[in-house]
C-alpha cells in the first residue's frame, strides 16, 4: 500500500513513527454535516431546527472526534477562504436554554429523532452522533442513534431518512456551493429547503457586478442558512492523508482531497 486517502485519524500518531510514511494536511473547502429534511415532521419546524443547532456541542466533537483536524462550523457551507465568506451571527454552540426555548416555541416539551449514521458519511460520524445524543439529552431532545450499514449508505440513507450524516469536499465558490446543495430545484439539496428569498438572491447575484453588492447579497444568504436552513455543518475539516515516501509530489492542492483530485496525473513513484 503506497496511500492512505482519508487516514483515520486514531492512528495518525502510530504512522508519523513510522520513518517510511508522510503524513499530508491539507486545509480546503470540506465540511461535514447533519442534513435535516425540512418537508419531513419534525424538522418542517424551524423552531426545531433552530432547537437542534444549539444543542449540539460542536467544540467538543471537533476535539474529541477530529482531534484537532478540524475547525468548528457555523452552520454555514462557505469555507472561510472562500471569496464572500461571511460568518453569520450568532455563533451556534452548546446552549441547553436556548434549545429548549426553540423546542418550547415549536409547541415541545421533549421531542426523540433518529438520527441515520455511517463512517460511510465521513469517518467520525458514530462517534460524533453518539456525543450528540448525549448533549441533546440535556435539552430535552432524544437522538436515537441508528447505525446504518457503510454499504449503499448513499443509495439508501442519503436524501431519504429524514436526518442524516454528510460529507461535502465543498465548492470553491459560493455560487457553486450554494448552487450545488441548497438551491430549490437541486438534486442535491440534501435537506430539501426551498427559501424563495435565498433562491432569489442565488439568482441575482450571479449578474451582479458591483463587488459591495454582491458581496452583501451572499452575506445574507450565509445568514438564511444559518438561520433557516435544514443543514447543520458541524465542521470543516482538513484534507489528511498518508502515503508511503516512493510517491513524489510537488504542491499538494486543497482545493479537494487526494491533491484536487489530480494525484493520478500528478504524482509519481520516486522510487522502485
Amino acid at each position: 500500500m503506497d496511500y492512505i486517502g482519508r487516514a483515520d485519524l486514531k492512528t495518525l500518531g502510530m504512522l508519523k513513527r513510522n520513518p517510511k510514511i508522510e503524513i499530508i494536511e491539507v486545509t480546503g473547502y470540506g465540511h461535514y454535516t447533519l442534513p435535516m429534511n425540512v418537508t419531513m415532521a419534525p424538522f418542517d419546524n424551524p423552531d426545531v431546527r433552530m432547537a437542534m443547532k444549539w444543542a449540539i456541542n460542536r467544540q467538543e466533537i471537533a476535539d474529541k472526534i477530529f482531534l484537532g483536524h478540524a475547525t468548528v462550523a457555523n452552520d454555514n457551507p462557505i469555507a472561510p477562504a472562500i471569496k464572500f465568506y461571511k460568518n453569520p451571527e450568532p455563533q451556534h454552540r452548546f446552549d441547553p436554554e436556548k434549545a429548549r426555548h426553540y423546542l418550547k416555541k415549536a409547541g415541545m416539551e421533549k421531542l426523540k429523532v433518529d438520527l441515520s449514521v455511517a463512517d460511510a458519511a465521513f469517518a467520525g460520524a458514530v462517534d460524533a452522533a453518539a456525543l450528540i445524543r448525549e448533549t441533546a439529552a440535556q435539552c430535552g431532545i432524544d437522538v436515537n442513534v441508528v447505525r446504518e450499514a457503510e454499504d449503499a449508505y448513499w443509495d439508501n440513507i442519503w436524501l431519504k431518512k429524514p436526518w442524516c450524516a454528510s460529507y461535502w469536499s465543498g465548492r470553491a465558490t459560493a455560487d457553486w456551493m450554494f448552487t450545488q446543495a441548497f438551491a430549490a430545484e437541486s438534486s442535491w439539496n440534501e435537506s430539501f429547503w426551498k427559501n424563495p428569498r435565498f433562491n432569489e438572491l442565488l439568482v441575482q447575484a450571479r449578474a451582479e457586478t458591483d463587488e459591495a453588492k454582491r458581496a452583501d447579497m451572499y452575506g445574507e444568504m450565509q445568514q438564511l442558512t444559518h438561520d433557516d436552513g435544514g443543514s447543520i455543518v458541524l465542521v470543516f475539516n482538513n484534507f489528511v492523508s498518508a502515503k508511503s515516501k516512493k510517491l513524489g509530489h510537488g504542491d499538494v492542492a486543497p482545493n479537494w482531497e487526494n491533491d484536487g483530485l489530480k494525484m493520478a496525473e500528478r504524482w509519481w513513484m520516486a522510487e522502485a
